[in-house]
This record gives structure tokens, C-alpha cells and sequence, in this order.
């Protein structure tokens, strides 16, 4: 088996018009070849690179990390000596990757990475998550190098870039027990000793995933006196130091695999990155974003395999001497399972070639001044990513969430035994729309994209793309839903009360998210109908329930309505 070539859907992306601009920049117009006797020459070479490793990695997920999957949700890691080991299992994948060289994929060549686009880290990271969304946590925690890239010295970027690229493990450390979403409240200490110039850091974090890592990112409070985020710095501890321990492993209900910690700081040195109060600001702000972006990664992979679980045991599963399959009851549910998948996956790479859109841009200006026009489009990419992110993350979550209880319910009362997966993922996939910010806190970040009108401005973009004749009538239909949502917003924003506006925001999220992945399915059935034209005709007519019932109840608010909820 392979997880990259039983999928078909996945080359699809490599195929996108903007990924032959994205790899370009990647490759500094391939002049990165002059350098590199291994860097391509041109995007045709680029792109047989990128499908080498993930067919490799396809492999590798479908032969060992899926398989070895069950042995570590049963061993997980243990604690000893304020040390976390992992199971057998979990190091044997580890070097298995390490081995393979898929360790910093996005990171420069001059590091050892291999110098890959967000976008193809993206798909490499949908395969591991599809085998085991644990094991995804362990190795796509490597992407927070780019903290260290984009805002580290070059000294701490030739120090620890190298390290991460020869399989070094990283985490961020942002949580503690008062400060979870609200981490303007962090109050793990920083001290300047001024004498040496050297820092130190005491205190607790909490809820930190892989917190035993090689090489830790951590939010401090660097301002004595300050009580908000701009007292904050963001500092790079090196687990050499002896002075970080895990305090305990948490008892989750999924990941397992994945250790969840909490890590005390004993006086811990500590090396500032970038400039002293612009941690949350700034950085963590980036590393967020890059991180919920990974959270909606795994959350396409789970929801893909849920969804594989869910054909495979309905095809063998014999009921009333026919395959379950074969009842409306089930093939109703596994085919909208699909289709939810399809237009989240739309959605997850639209985001990703903005984001690597974005970093190009970001590049390229650390190199030499951009031109206006070239500003203008950094802008732009910007602003597409900072909106579509909290989209896929939250959207991408729930439907996870969604496909892994459907695939239960197509197993019946095998699917509640141990002894399926789709038990494990049902778990696994939970955690999905709770950390790196629930779904009511992507929802804050989305709406200002919705009062503003820019989603109403991508939606009429994405709708302007040429459609084969016999996808029309699904455009139109596409159309009425922009429509509806549109419609929606200026009745929310009618009230003028900005209490109305956060009670309706979830709605309004939803009739964005729906009628965006409609839409972006539709640019994707457009290129290939055979792939998913299917997926967008059960899409659409689930968008349109969505959508029409949140139109719905939005047409028959009153503010009066808010009197029966602010009293419970």
C-alpha cells in the first residue's frame, strides 16, 4: 500500500497554476541549482522531487506508522527522572523519518533541509496524519523552525536549524494553567541578568504538546510591571541546559502517542528571538497561524481516515444478504463523508498557497525593497491567509469531528471496540477544534473578515473562474449561497449591537465556511471533473441546508432574542 498513490486527489495540488509562481520563488527562480547539485533546474524537476518523497512517505505511512499506530495508543509515552520516553514504536518512526531525510523539509538547503514549499509540507503532513495524527504531532512540530528563520539571529539560525533538519524535536511553549487562550495573561518569568547578558526563565507551562523537546520556543514575561501582551518576549531554550523537566504527562482521552506535558523552568537560560516585547505580538502571532494551519492538516487527515474506515468496512459488512454498503441509509452517509472531505481539502490548499504566497513575498523583502506593485500583492496574499486560516482550522476541525462519528456510526457496535481504528480516531479527532484555538475563538478571527465584506469580495473572485458547461447549473446554485450569505450579514450588521454580532457570529462563520469550500470545490471539479465532480453535486446540497438554515433563523432574530440566553 501507499498513502500518496491510492489517493489521487493529492497530485491534484501540485498541479495548481500558483504552484508553478510558489516554486519558483522557493527556488530563487532556480538559480538555487548553481549552488545545490541537488536543487532543480526547472518546476517539471521540482515537482518529480516533491511526488519521490511523497511516494516515499506514502509508503512508509502505509507500511509502518499506520501499522505501528495501535501498539503506541496502547504504550504511550511514560515519565522518568522528569524525562519523557517515548514508546518503541514512536522512536522506531522517528528514526525511520530521520533516516529518510524528512526531517526540516521546509527548511533552506544551506541548513540540510530540503527546501520544500509550505504547501508541499502541507500534503507530505495529510499523508502522516492519515496513519497516525500522534505521530503527525511529533514530526510536524519541526515547522516551528520557521520562528527561528524568520525572526532568530543568524547565529541561532546557523546554531539550530541544523539540528531540527537532522531530527531534532521542537514545541512551543504558550500555555499555562491561568493563561490558555488569553495569552496575554503568561506569566512564566524572564530575568535579564545585566551583568552577563544572559536570560533566565522560571516558572510553569501547561497542556504542551512533544514539551519534552530537544529544542523548546517559549512566551515569556520579559517587562517587570507589565500586565499585557506587550510585557511578552519570545525565547529559544535549548534542553541541553539541564534546567527544563516535565512535571507530569497529562491523561488525554486521544493522541496518545503524543505526549501532553507540563514543564517546569527552573531558572533556565534562555536566548531571546527577535526584540524584546513583540513575543505575542508578533511571533507568536506568526507561529499561530502557522500552527493552525498544521491543526487543520491533521484534521484533513483524520477526516480522511475516517472516511477510508468507513468504505472499507461498509463494503465487506454483510446485513439482510446484501454489503451495507448498498443501503440509501449508509451510502448517504459515506458519500457525504467524502464530500465534506473534498471541499475541506479545497480549502486547506487554498489556504496553503496563500500562506506560501505570503512567506514568499515576506522573503523576498528581507532580501531587497519590493516594488509597489509587488507590496501590493504581498498585501493581499496576507490578507487572504490571515482570513482563510481560522476558516480551515475551525471548519476543518468539525468536520473531522464529523466524518470520525459518521465512520463509528457505519461500524455500528463494532465501531464503539477497541478493536477498530475508527474507535481510535473518533478520540483523536476531539482534540482537533480545541487547541490552537477552539472553534469560537476562529470564529472571532474569521468575523471581521465577514463584517468587513472580504469574504463577500473572494467569493465573487473564486466564482469568476470559467466552468465547463455541464457544471452551470451547480455555479448558479453556488451563486444563490454567496447570495444568502451576503444577505445575512447585512441584516446581523443592521441590528448595530455588537452583542447581536457576536451571538450571530457562528452563523455567519458557518454560511462563510460552506459557501467558500462550495465554491473552491467548484475551481477544483473545474480542472478535474472526474475527481470531484461527484463530491461537489452532494457538496452543494448540503452547503445549501447549511446555509439555509442559519439564512433561516438570521431572517427571524430579533434582539429581544438574546433577553433567552444572557439569563442561563
Amino acid at each position: 500500500m501507499n498513502y500518496y498513490t491510492d489517493n489521487k486527489v493529492l497530485k491534484h495540488y501540485l498541479k495548481h497554476p500558483l504552484m508553478q509562481r510558489i516554486v519558483a520563488m522557493q527556488e530563487d527562480n532556480y538559480s538555487q541549482a548553481e549552488q545545490f547539485n541537488y536543487a532543480p533546474m526547472d518546476f517539471e524537476e521540482a515537482v518529480l522531487g516533491y511526488e519521490q518523497v511523497l511516494n516515499l512517505v506514502g509508503e512508509l505511512c502505509a507500511e509502518v506508522i499506520a501499522p505501528n499506530a495501535k501498539e503506541i495508543e496502547t504504550e504511550g509515552p511514560r515519565l522518568e527522572d522528569g524525562r519523557v520516553i517515548y514508546a518503541p514504536a514512536t522512536e522506531r518512526n522517528l528514526e525511520l523519518f530521520r533516516k529518510a531525510g524528512l526531517m526540516g523539509i521546509s527548511m533552506p538547503r544551506e541548513y540540510g533541509g530540503l527546501n520544500f514549499p509550505r504547501t508541499v509540507f502541507i500534503l507530505i503532513e495529510d499523508i502522516v496524519c492519515r496513519a497516525d495524527a500522534a505521530f503527525g504531532n511529533l514530526w510536524g512540530l519541526q515547522d516551528c523552525a520557521e520562528t527561528i528563520l524568520n525572526f532568530g539571529s543568524d547565529e541561532q539560525r546557523n546554531r539550530y536549524l541544523p539540528r531540527v533538519c537532522a531530527g531534532e524535536t521542537m514545541s512551543m511553549d504558550l500555555t499555562e494553567p491561568d493563561a490558555g487562550s488569553d495569552l496575554q495573561s503568561v506569566r512564566l518569568k524572564a530575568t535579564l541578568d545585566k551583568e552577563t547578558g544572559q536570560w533566565y526563565l522560571d516558572g510553569v507551562k501547561r497542556f504542551i504538546t512533544n514539551g519534552d523537546s530537544d529544542i523548546h520556543l517559549v512566551l515569556a514575561r520579559s517587562e517587570e510591571g507589565s500586565v499585557d501582551g506587550r510585557g511578552l518576549s519570545l525565547f529559544i531554550v535549548d534542553k541541553k541546559c539541564g534546567a527544563v523537566h516535565t512535571r507530569r504527562i497529562e491523561d488525554k482521552m486521544g493522541i496518545h502517542g503524543s505526549p501532553t506535558c507540563e514543564i517546569v523552568f527552573n531558572h533556565a537560560p534562555a536566548e531571546l528571538c527577535g526584540s524584546r516585547r513583540m513575543g505575542l505580538i508578533k511571533y507568536v502571532m506568526a507561529l499561530m497561524n502557522g500552527a493552525r494551519l498544521g491543526i487543520a492538516t491533521q484534521s484533513v487527515g483524520l477526516a480522511q481516515a475516517a472516511y477510508n474506515e468507513a468504505v472499507e468496512y461498509a463494503r465487506s459488512r454483510k446485513q439482510f444478504g446484501k454489503t451495507i454498503i448498498n443501503f440509501p441509509a449508509v451510502y448517504e452517509m459515506v458519500g457525504t463523508m467524502q464530500s465534506r472531505l473534498d471541499a475541506a481539502r479545497s480549502l486547506l490548499y487554498e489556504t496553503a498557497r496563500n500562506v506560501d504566497m505570503e512567506g514568499q513575498f515576506n522573503d523576498l523583502a528581507r532580501r531587497r525593497p519590493l516594488t509597489p506593485e509587488e507590496r501590493a500583492e504581498s498585501k493581499l496574499f496576507a490578507k487572504k491567509a490571515d482570513a482563510l486560516t481560522p476558516i480551515i482550522k475551525g471548519m476543518g476541525s468539525e468536520i473531522a469531528n464529523l466524518n470520525a462519528y459518521d465512520c463509528v456510526q457505519v461500524h455500528g457496535g463494532s465501531g464503539y471496540m477497541r478493536d477498530y481504528v475508527c474507535e481510535r480516531l473518533y478520540r483523536d479527532a476531539r482534540i482537533t477544534s480545541i487547541y490552537e484555538g477552539t472553534t469560537q475563538l476562529q470564529v472571532v478571527a474569521a468575523i471581521r473578515y465577514a463584517t468587513s465584506g472580504f469574504y463577500a469580495q473572494l467569493l465573487d473572485e473564486y466564482l469568476s473562474v470559467d466552468v465547463p458547461e455541464t457544471l452551470a447549473p451547480l455555479r448558479s446554485r453556488i451563486e444563490n449561497l454567496a447570495e444568502r450569505y451576503k444577505s445575512a450579514v447585512e441584516r446581523v450588521q443592521s441590528f448595530d449591537n455588537q452583542e447581536a454580532l457576536d451571538f450571530m457570529a457562528r452563523r455567519i462563520y458557518e454560511m462563510a465556511a460552506y459557501s467558500l469550500m462550495a465554491t473552491l470545490l467548484l475551481c477544483d471539479a473545474s480542472s478535474d471533473g472526474e475527481l470531484f465532480a461527484s463530491s461537489l453535486s452532494r457538496f452543494v446540497a448540503l452547503a445549501e441546508a447549511v446555509v439555509a438554515g442559519h439564512a433561516e433563523y438570521i431572517s427571524n432574530f430579533t434582539i429581544e432574542h438574546l433577553s433567552n440566553y444572557s439569563k442561563q
